[in-house]
């Protein structure tokens, strides 16, 4: 498989100036998928803006000088995508990685006690040895838990240090989703109710504005509001 791709054929989610060279890097295989993500080395010369050149991110990546959720990244291709905080601490820079309202990814600006958790959604649940549940995450991210507590569709906020559960936000009328994938990928809408479907495939989300999509393309953010800071409404 080859570790680069032409601009032109990146992915649109990807806020890249397409004919300013033929060649990107392409990421390596990851928790994220490739639409959702982008490598390290791209996100910090051409999102960060920490440098000019490829060879200089590299050696900040190599310095050990880029963080995202807490650790050091030691890949230049390490997929860095969807939720992910991104810290370059020598230029005290902190932001995270979310969408905007055009379903671009985009780099958004966060205090350093924002820097510390990420909001996971609850795509699985396993029950493994001992009776305990799994809970399979957004972002790779699985953690043990001792009673079924959660649904499949609800959103956990989940702190970096020792993945403490820090916030539970249900799946339900007036809570606060962001679209993540379709059409309206970007866009942040209030539920109005939750439709469960009596056969195979996702349930359905309908919201206070009228329109609707499936649970897969939905992530909650907040319970009456978002938990987390969003990106500026482009005009």
């Amino acid at each position: 498989m080859s570790d680069h791709m032409k601009r032109l054929a990146a992915p649109r989610t990807w806020p890249l100036k397409r004919k300013v060279s033929i060649w990107v890097a392409k990421q390596s295989a990851g928790a994220h998928s490739i639409e959702s993500s982008m490598p390290a080395v791209t996100v910090l010369r051409d999102m960060v803006g920490a440098c000019d050149t490829a060879r200089e991110a590299k050696r900040i990546i190599g310095n050990r000088e880029m963080f995202v959720n807490g650790k050091a990244v030691k890949n230049p291709k390490a997929p860095v995508g969807f939720m992910d905080v991104i810290c370059v601490p020598k230029l005290k820079l902190v932001y995270r990685m979310l969408l905007t309202d055009k379903g671009k990814l985009t780099l958004v600006p966060i205090s350093d006690e924002e820097a510390g958790w990420e909001i996971c959604k609850i795509e699985n649940k396993t029950i493994v040895k001992g009776g305990k549940v799994q809970l399979n995450l957004s972002g790779g991210r699985n953690i043990l838990i001792g009673e079924n507590a959660y649904k499949c569709g609800d959103s956990l906020k989940v702190a970096f240090d020792g993945q403490k559960i820090m916030e539970h936000y249900p799946l339900a009328g007036g809570c606060t989703v962001l679209i993540k994938d379709g059409s309206h990928s970007g866009n942040v809408k209030t539920v109005k109710d939750v439709q469960i479907v009596r056969r195979s495939g996702p349930n359905v989300v309908i919201f206070t504005d009228g329109t609707e999509t499936v649970t897969d393309n939905c992530i909650v953010i907040g319970s009456a509001g978002p938990a987390l800071r969003l990106p500026e409404a482009s005009e």
